[in-house]
């Protein structure tokens, strides 16, 4: 309406766990519960009115589709991308499948809440780590939240350091044939490493383990294996660990330091194993206070006044307690980033280590593959069989192995007997790209027609929940640049703007507390909540009490009200469905947007919609009259040829002003308080001039575009308002042309009137005369002299000696 051609697609994302655990647990195939819920959906968003281009519709389950998916798949192997590695990863044996990080809670799967153990596990790699400099720095010039791009930032990372040497001691204290190799960010508080960690995967955990601490160790290995990366290294957890039995070597002071296995530290971190500086690092400091390790304090903040010598201090500052002549290192004195150079220095030239820098990213997606024989591109897509039976093989094998016709072939190159490979990739890999389809659905030529792609592309406004930050946004910017690259896209980027819309939560839930004997209490504390029972209460028994709710029928009893994201396990999911039955789609979507900014969470009301629907009906019999005796409504509408007038026009410009605002800041809420207030003015109107009323329904055609092109067709009109140009406003109009006057009797303030801004002193006069508050000090008086400062002030002095006759 603005004139631009917008593309606004929609499509469907149905691979992966949750379509494949639906089939498994109801026996119904996930090919019929796909194609059964895209129907559903299509029909749900179309009763909404959603401006979607539907000829443009896509799935990325559809052979036309996945096509595309894995000749991308062959691009990413043919450059080094796609590589074969032996890694521990998240194995669900009840699911059958390898699970990212972000999919495992508490050690079992998010979806089923199956266990999940680590293992190894022959892999397909995404080598995301080639494009991490990238990926890095392409973030400054994206218009997206800065907390989406600090989470991009951390996730991916960049370290800069040493790989530092620490030999392991036998029990007399000599050194063995075992060196472990650390990597430290801060290689000048080595002489602060009072204990070294080792992850339970480590490769060289076991020939350092003792013969006391085996049987615990081994324990400890087992425990951790079932954790998730993320779990393993959250900074509010509490640490844990178990004492190895052996000792290292500090190679800058020679000290015997012991070794201890704890699970936040990661096999896939650096090397596997840290140097720890409890005096240094928070974390560091938590795990020796907790097993009473010795901490050497090697750091001097620059500012005095932050030397504590009691909590850990993790800046840079002047180098203590560093220095050992025998070994040839001393850097007492020296400035954090001198000292570490001059470490690194020390250990290149003396074989104790080197400098060393790595991108810290936190994961590398994966999926199984068989040999690596990979097929032309002309015999793409590879068809999926169809299958009867889509259980879990229960050996570790994916379902498709199960379609043993499917699965024996024969090499297109060679003619050789072939296996088919069983695994697929994983879910994301069809939503990594979707968006360049989108431009071009139906091509079967080319992933996207170039022409195509250079005129859409990139996305300019992306709309997406947080929780996609380091999954499905990373991803996506990693394959676009990898088609940057070979030339199938020209921007480096997909998406240039994004938003976060906030989640919608259930409605407000009120709970109330009874304590052992069942007697009802209020909740004080937190230990009333994990002590107490607790049960729902209706809504009907709940009044608010100041900024508290109550029972009514006991107010000394204060609730807890609380809303919970939407789910089917709490039962409070909305259907829009009903909501449409009741008061119509534009009701829906109008109270949706009235909650609050979009990028705001909003806390669902069902009760907090008929404010909206009261306003469609009032913008509706402003527009087509009264309804009539019988309840129907005269054909048409009330709208007058007759000139606007100019409180009228100026009504109506401040409302186009403010929505227009409101709009592209995606505040939808004030621009429909904006045309609320429009509409209280409106209805104070003898007459509603037609270009008014044009002009307002076409305000409201993006919000409620079912009643705006009903309203339309009554003004006359055959063709669809969506087409039409969106009112502009005009400044002239929107200048507030009165302005609020300060009136004075004798110099005290007594009131204030409003004012044409061009008013004269004797029409100021006159107004402040016949104003109820004011006049009452006029009456009767004797006037000496006015003081009138155009646009300022009024202030009226009286002769107090001549009093007229007849005043008190």
């Amino acid at each position: 309406m603005q004139g631009f051609n917008v593309l606004h697609p929609m499509g469907w994302d149905a691979f992966g766990l949750p379509a494949e655990q639906y089939a498994i647990q109801t026996g119904t195939h996930p090919k019929v519960t796909t194609i059964k819920n895209i129907e559903r959906f299509r029909s749900q968003l179309k009763s909404l009115g959603f401006s979607y281009d539907w000829e443009r519709e896509i799935s990325t389950t559809e052979p036309q589709y996945y096509k595309w998916t894995q000749w991308i798949f062959l691009q990413l192997f043919k450059r080094g991308l796609a590589y074969q590695a032996e890694v521990p990863v998240n194995w669900c044996p009840a699911l059958g499948t390898v699970l990212a990080n972000e999919e495992v809670v508490d050690g079992v799967s998010e979806r089923g809440g199956h266990p999940v153990i680590r293992k190894p596990m022959r892999q397909w790699m995404l080598k995301i780590t080639a494009y991490a400099d990238r990926l890095l720095e392409d973030l400054d010039g994206l218009d997206w939240p800065e907390s989406i791009k600090e989470m991009q930032r951390n996730w991916i990372g960049r370290s800069e350091g040493a790989e530092l040497k620490f030999c392991v001691l036998n029990l007399d204290g000599r050194e063995r044939d075992i060196q472990f190799t650390v990597y430290t960010t801060r290689p000048d508080t080595i002489f602060g490493a009072t204990y070294l960690v080792v992850a339970p995967e480590h490769p060289l955990l076991m020939s350092l383990v003792s013969d006391s601490q085996r049987k615990y160790v081994e324990e400890y290995t087992e425990v951790a294996s079932r954790k998730s990366d993320l779990e393993r290294t959250e900074l509010q957890k509490e640490k844990s660990g178990v004492f190895s039995g052996s000792y290292a070597k500090n190679p800058a002071n020679g000290e015997a330091i012991p070794i201890w296995v704890a699970d936040y530290v990661l096999g896939s971190y650096g090397t596997g194993a840290i140097m720890a500086v409890p005096a240094h690092d928070s974390r560091d400091h938590d795990f020796a206070m907790k097993y009473d390790i010795s901490i050497c304090w090697v750091v001097n903040p620059n500012d005095e006044s932050d030397s504590n010598f009691e909590e850990p201090y993790s800046g840079e500052g002047i180098l203590i307690n560093s220095s050992n002549a025998e070994l040839g290192l001393d850097i007492n004195g020296m400035l954090s980033k001198h000292a570490a150079s001059k470490v690194i220095d020390w250990a290149e030239s003396t074989g104790q280590g080197r400098r060393k820098h790595i991108l810290v990213l936190k994961f590398e997606r994966y999926f199984c593959l068989g040999d690596i024989v990979s097929l032309p591109e002309s015999e793409l897509p590879v068809i999926l069989p169809e299958l009867d039976d889509f259980t879990p093989t229960g050996t570790g094998e994916p379902p498709l192995a199960k379609a043993v016709s499917w699965v024996k072939t024969r090499d297109p190159v060679s003619g050789k007997p072939a296996a088919r490979e069983t695994s697929t990739m994983p879910q994301w890999a069809g939503s990594c790209w979707y968006y360049l389809r989108f431009m071009d659905p139906k091509n079967t030529e080319a992933l996207v027609d170039k022409t195509k792609e250079m005129y859409w592309g990139p996305v300019d406004v992306y709309i997406g929940g947080a929780e996609h930050s380091v999954l499905h946004l990373l991803y996506a910017r990693f394959w676009h640049k990898v088609l940057y690259d070979i030339g199938v896209v020209s921007t480096k980027e997909p998406f240039q703007c994004l938003i976060n819309q906030g989640l919608i939560l259930g409605e407000v839930e009120y709970t109330a507390c009874r304590d052992a004997d069942g007697k009802l209490v209020s909740p004080g504390s937190a230990d009333v909540l994990t002590e107490y029972c607790q049960e729902r209460v209706p809504e009907e028994k709940v009044m608010k009490s100041g900024d508290s709710f109550v029972l009514k029928e006991n107010p000394s009893i204060r609730l807890i009200a609380r809303a919970h994201k939407m789910s089917k396990s709490r039962g409070n999911v909305i259907n829009p469905d009903d909501v449409v039955l009741e008061y119509g789609a534009d009701s829906l979507r109008l109270y949706e947007m009235f909650m609050g900014p979009l990028r705001d969470s909003k806390t669902w009301s069902t009760g907090g919609i008929e404010g909206v629907h009261r306003f469609l009906g009032r913008t509706w019999r402003l527009v087509v009259g009264q309804p009539l005796p019988d309840g129907s409504f005269r054909d048409g509408t009330v709208a007058t040829d007759d000139e606007p007038t100019l409180d009228q026009l100026r009504a109506l410009h401040k409302c186009i002003g403010k929505v227009t605002e409101e709009i592209e800041g995606t505040r939808f809420n004030t621009g429909i308080s904006a045309m609320m207030e429009f509409l209280n003015a409106a209805y104070k109107w003898d007459k509603h001039p037609r270009s008014i009323i044009e002009a307002f329904v076409l305000l409201l055609s993006p919000y409620a575009p079912h009643m705006a092109e009903e309203l339309w067709l009554r003004l006359g009109y055959s063709n669809s308002l969506a087409y039409e140009n969106f009112p502009k406003a005009n400044l002239e109009y929107m200048k507030d042309s009165t302005i609020v006057l300060p009136v004075q009797i004798n110099g005290k303030t007594r009131g204030t009137i409003q004012i044409d801004k061009t008013c004269s002193e004797d029409d100021a006069f006159r107004l402040a005369s016949v104003d109820v508050k004011i006049s009452k000090y006029l009456v009767g008086q004797s006037i000496k002299k006015r003081i009138y400062v155009p646009g300022k002030i009024l202030n009226v002095i009286l002769d107090l000696k001549n009093v007229e006759v007849g005043s008190r």
